[in-house]
């Protein structure tokens, strides 16, 4: 069976950290683009960061850029977004989700796992 599991959300105090995992099953990682994404409630879906499967090149939304690093184990068959410095803006669901196209990108995934819970909240 093909999927995305993401894991690692939670409740964590402004400036805290968290690690979030996108563990796949059925099919190999290393081959896709993998990005993650965020939503919070009422807003659309943001691209949060991306990391390339032909050379690891990473990319961040500005918003992120400086707190959070995405990294790849191919061993594992697994990504990770290690969240530092968290605000509580960064609060919504994080999705990850793996594309054959070159990322960044908004549309064309083939895979999504089905999201993990992030809250930023003293």
């Amino acid at each position: 069976q093909v999927q995305l599991v993401e894991s690692g959300g939670g409740l964590v105090q402004p400036g805290g950290s968290l690690r979030l995992s996108c563990a796949a099953s059925g099919f190999t990682l290393r081959y896709y683009d993998i990005g993650w994404f965020r939503q919070a409630p009422g807003k659309e879906r943001e691209g949060v960061s991306c990391v390339r499967s032909s050379d690891g090149t990473t990319y961040y939304a500005d918003s992120v850029k400086g707190r959070f690093t995405i990294s790849r184990d191919n061993a594992k068959n697994t990504v990770y977004l290690q969240m530092n410095s968290l605000k509580p803006q960064d609060t919504a669901v994080y999705y990850c989700a793996a594309s054959h196209l070159r990322c960044p990108r908004p549309y064309d995934y083939d895979y999504w796992g089905q999201g993990t819970q992030v809250t930023v909240s003293s």
